[in-house]
């Protein structure tokens, strides 16, 4: 499918285009604006360079001209040391004066160094404490953080931070505040150069998008999505165009990973929205992608490739969803991946809609031994509510055949 032109009309009836997209959202946090603008480039002079500038300015010259001298002229007391000249010693107070300013900067850059050590340790505390569920915790840390970050001038920890805290918001269901967060770190960005098609400022904007899905902002969530997917389109083919060699491989790929990831996530909305041949089309893409980047076998992939098949027994294509679901669930036993109960339990509704109702009845069996084992209770009871659904249906046949 050819990409939408820019201002083409959603259908919605309403326009705007992906750049008009990319301006609203940093629309907010002027005042970190000013600041991020009036922040000098480094904070620490080089210290090697500040030395080399001191042992050039008290190294003694052997001659100087007549109308360079500097100190005491032949004659005027003391021992000039030469014939016609004079010898120029650093006074001791110029020799202190550079000893102090060269202690004050090293002073200064172990000051930010430590504190740039001390915003790394609480961000991996941060990020260890949510993965472990500690949600209160990953917030303090990453407040103190932020914090830290402040007062250093550091505007790279002060981004990273924010868009952690933005994750953490909407990981606890707090949508307004992630979306300021992700507008404020992206204002940031934008701020100090980062260009609108830079891989973390799409990515942001993709956080954004989905905010405004959960919100049921169905208008800026569309536009967000097609700003993410047309950007990083054009990005894409620039990059092919470039010499061979001339960009980092983990670059490129990165990017369309990243593409993959966008077409995913709005898939993923155009199925909640019922628009099942466009979110199949993205699908499709991501798989692919995904597939070329990471492999077949690839735990991403495998997802992908389940997500596609019960996309595709919505639309009651039982055949297809049957062929693609076995082969994700075979790709997923070979690598011995843990989401095989999700991918059982998706099997067993595809086969239930085949009306093949004994096998789908042992394949939800099977889902919720594993899930149970696992103790994943949030897919024990989906599972449990494939079965209550199998017993529908079965009551259903026995009652025609009555």
């Amino acid at each position: 499918k050819a990409p939408r032109r820019h201002d083409a009309p959603d259908e919605c009836g309403s326009s705007m285009s992906p750049r008009r997209f990319a301006r609203l959202l940093p629309l907010c946090a002027a005042r970190l604006r000013r600041a991020v603008s009036g922040w000098p480039a480094s904070v620490t002079p080089c210290p090697q360079s500040l030395a080399s500038v001191c042992r050039r300015a008290c190294r003694p010259r052997r001659e100087a001209p007549a109308a360079a001298h500097v100190g005491r002229s032949p004659g005027a007391g003391g021992n000039s040391g030469s014939r016609g000249g004079s010898v120029w010693r650093p006074s001791l107070l110029s020799l202190c004066a550079f000893s102090f300013f060269t202690k004050s900067e090293e002073s200064e850059e172990d000051e930010a160094k430590k504190k740039e050590d001390a915003i790394i340790l609480l961000l991996k505390r941060a990020k260890l404490s949510i993965m472990q569920g500690e949600l209160e915790d990953a917030d303090r840390f990453l407040h103190q953080a932020a914090r830290l970050a402040h007062q250093s001038h550091n505007t790279q920890a002060i981004t990273y931070t924010y868009s952690m805290m933005g994750n953490l918001a909407f990981i606890r269901g707090q949508l307004p505040s992630a979306e300021k967060l992700f507008k404020a770190a992206m204002s940031i960005m934008l701020a100090g150069g980062a260009p609108e098609d830079d891989d973390a400022v799409i990515e942001m904007s993709l956080k954004l998008a989905s905010i405004y899905a959960a919100q049921k902002q169905h208008e800026l969530a569309e536009h967000g999505f097609e700003f993410c997917t047309e950007s990083l389109e054009a990005k894409i083919k620039r990059q092919k165009e470039l010499p061979e060699g001339s960009l980092p491989e983990e670059e490129r790929a990165n990017t369309r990973l990243l593409l993959g990831l966008c077409l995913d996530s709005h898939a993923r909305y155009l199925t909640e929205r019922r628009r099942l041949d466009q979110a199949r089309q993205n699908y499709v893409r991501a798989l692919q992608i995904c597939s070329e980047e990471q492999g077949e076998a690839h735990p991403q992939t495998v997802v992908l490739m389940n997500d596609l098949a019960a996309l595709l027994d919505l639309q009651g294509r039982y055949q297809e969803a049957e062929e693609l679901a076995s082969q994700a669930l075979q790709l997923a036993q070979e690598a011995e991946l843990p989401e095989q109960h999700v991918l059982l339990c998706n099997m067993a509704g595809i086969l239930m809609h085949r009306g093949r109702l004994a096998e789908a009845g042992r394949v939800y069996r099977e889902a919720l031994a594993l899930a149970q084992a696992l103790g994943d209770s949030e897919s024990v009871q989906h599972i449990r509510a494939g079965l209550e659904e199998l017993g529908r249906h079965k009551e259903a046949g026995e009652s025609e055949q009555a």
